[in-house]
């Protein structure tokens, strides 16, 4: 049996650096993701851009780069009672790495869900997620929330996800029709393990009064958000944008002078409102524009700044695209 794995980036509209302290976050899959076509094997090889990972089927193994991601998936679910199981395949992303997208969110989950398949391992969304996020923080030492696995896992065509990291209650949101989301690329790169994400986490433990203020104002965007979207409130969506990048750019400090520059691109070619999302430190920019105007709005903003950008829709969450039968050449 072959089948094929998709798994989905996401964007944030609202509650950046809330996720880990059990706070609300609103991500939109996207339609950029990672594809893993794969089969059955004894062991875990897979294989990226000519690069290649090999595990033993439990994960166990020396894993470097991003095969840290796969080891570390395999390893959490061999400790849930996962059947050793392995899995050949080749991996294709349309989902940039670094790019503040979700990149090693979707990594994860589109490995775990393929692990979870061929091992005959039933997991729900929610329990894949947090499988993901233990991951994460066992492969490369990030304490990062469940944000970009539950983006990825539990994402809606049309709709936003309302999430409690705390309690993981959650309900969609339905998205504006007229509203389309830009994401805007600033070609900064990060990753989190060498930037100061840590240290923010670190810092809002200790209580630094700036850090706390941001993480509070945030949750509290967050449910303005909701409630501007359910309203079509474009306006008053333009001033949380606002807002929320003025605190993460001064009271989190997580911002960059590119990143800055990138969002006041996008609202100088006529965006409704823009933000940086994700983790920060490089990455991109979000914005928001009425649909008409979109496509102008994002080549504006390329040609002020910025390295590339899409015109994003919300997306389905992770999924198996097809499965093959080799014995018999059927789908």
């Amino acid at each position: 049996m072959t089948a094929t794995f998709w798994a989905p980036g996401r964007v944030n509209l609202m509650g950046d650096h809330t996720d880990y302290s059990g706070g609300l976050v609103l991500p939109v899959a996207i339609h950029l993701g990672i594809e893993l076509t794969a089969r059955p094997a004894e062991r875990i090889s897979l294989v990226s851009d000519g690069e290649a990972v090999e595990l033993s089927a439990d994960g166990s193994g020396d894993a470097r780069g991003w095969g840290r991601y796969v080891a570390a998936v395999a390893l959490e679910l061999a400790e849930l009672g996962r059947p050793a199981v392995g899995l050949e395949g080749v991996l294709a992303a349309d989902l940039p790495r670094g790019a503040g997208l979700g990149s090693s969110g979707a990594l994860e989950v589109v490995v775990g869900l393929a692990l979870c398949c061929v091992a005959d391992f039933d997991l729900g969304q929610v329990e894949l997620a947090q499988v993901c996020r233990r991951a994460e923080q066992r492969g490369v030492g990030v304490p990062s929330g469940i944000l970009d696995q539950a983006a990825s896992l539990l994402g809606c065509a049309g709709k936003a996800l309302f999430l409690d990291c705390g309690t993981l209650e959650r309900r969609w949101v339905e998205l504006p029709r007229r509203l389309a989301i830009l994401v805007v690329d600033s070609g900064e790169r990060h990753s989190h393990e060498a930037s100061g994400y840590s240290d923010r986490r670190t810092e809002l433990e200790a209580g630094h009064p700036r850090r706390l203020r941001h993480v509070a104002a945030e949750n509290e965007r967050v449910r303005d958000t909701v409630d501007a979207l359910e309203r079509n409130d474009l306006p008053a969506l333009a001033a949380l944008f606002l807002e929320s990048h003025a605190s993460l750019r001064d009271d989190y400090e997580v911002s960059t002078p590119k990143l800055d520059a990138v969002v006041t691109a996008a609202l100088e070619a006529g965006a409704i409102g823009a933000r940086m999302t994700g983790g920060g430190f490089g990455g991109s920019v979000l914005a928001v524009a009425d649909r008409d105007d979109a496509g102008a709005v994002l080549q504006g903003t390329l040609e002020r700044a910025g390295a590339q950008g899409w015109i994003v829709g919300a997306s389905a969450g992770a999924v198996i695209r097809r499965r093959t039968d080799s014995r018999r050449g059927r789908a």
